[in-house]
């Protein structure tokens, strides 16, 4: 299949390897020029988003955000101007689900088809084709897409209408949010108390509380690997984008407000371009460790 792709950050970058693995043809732009690793060679980059999108069956969509979102999408210079009638836009872009029903109803009038699909995972899961999307918008749309989700995905799910991938999306990131914070005071205290790294990491891979993010980042932060998988700065917006999604739907939120203000400061010490696991290295900082 012949796809537009708009966004060539660390997802964007996966998600376009596995389509071309997966035989597809992908014109690729991003608002910003930057080196490519090899394995996106095939990949034609547009020299301008209308390029990128003209004459294409599909548009794939993975910005930083609802700024990012307005400025590629609706507009006379953006995507939806330029996409042929009857295109379909499958926006993996974090976002508030306010505005994804606003780009919802702005491809609607242009004769567009819009899905929101954002996912979860982070660099390597992207890479490897182990993403998990979440999907709102026409049971129809979605079905269509889901074949070329299978290669960048370990899973895919449909949760309604417009917005509602991306009101699950906020959801799942409230958990993240809360795990990290929590495993980044977890782990100072375990340092704190002398505990061997080892032998604290072999209790928490097996415990019922363990998962996937304890296991990979706890043993990343106590190693001091902070190298981006997924932004500090990123992990900011998401957390502002959930308390005003809870915000418009009166859900008192006040352990991700509290999260949302660390990782506040985490950027203003300098952190935003680590991952979004250094806001531990805010709370070894306030337990006076290295």
């Amino acid at each position: 299949m012949e796809i537009g792709f708009i966004g060539l950050g660390i997802m964007g970058q996966g998600m376009v390897r596995n389509l071309l693995k997966a035989g597809h043809s992908v014109t690729a732009w991003n608002r910003t020029p930057r080196p490519l690793p090899d394995d996106l060679g095939a990949a034609r980059i547009a020299g301008s988003l209308a390029e990128a999108v003209a004459d294409k069956p599909l548009v794939m969509v993975c910005l930083t955000g609802p700024e990012a979102q307005q400025a590629c999408l609706p507009g006379p210079e953006g995507a939806f101007a330029n996409a042929a009638a009857g295109t379909l836009i499958a926006d993996a872009t974090t976002t508030d689900p306010a505005v994804s029903l606003e780009l919802a109803k702005a491809a609607g009038a242009r004769g567009l088809r819009y899905l929101d699909t954002p996912v979860f995972g982070s660099r390597n899961e992207a890479w490897e084709g182990r993403l998990d999307f979440v999907c709102g918008g026409a049971r129809g749309d979605y079905d269509e897409l889901s074949p070329v989700l299978a290669p960048l995905a370990a899973t895919t799910h449909y949760l309604g209408g417009n917005s509602k991938g991306a009101c699950a999306k906020l959801v799942g990131n409230l958990l993240v949010a809360a795990q990290m914070a929590s495993l980044g005071e977890a782990l100072a205290l375990a340092r704190r108390a002398g505990l061997d790294p080892e032998a604290l990491m072999g209790f928490l891979d097996v415990t019922d509380f363990s998962s996937a993010l304890i296991r990979g980042v706890g043993r990343d932060t106590l190693a001091g690997n902070y190298a981006p998988n997924f932004y500090l700065r990123h992990m900011l917006k998401d957390a502002r984008l959930i308390g005003r999604f809870a915000g418009d739907n009166g859900v008192p939120v006040p352990l991700a407000a509290q999260i949302a203000e660390q990782y506040q400061g985490a950027v203003n010490r300098g952190l935003g371009d680590l991952n979004a696991s250094a806001l531990h290295k805010l709370a070894f900082e306030m337990s006076g460790l290295d």
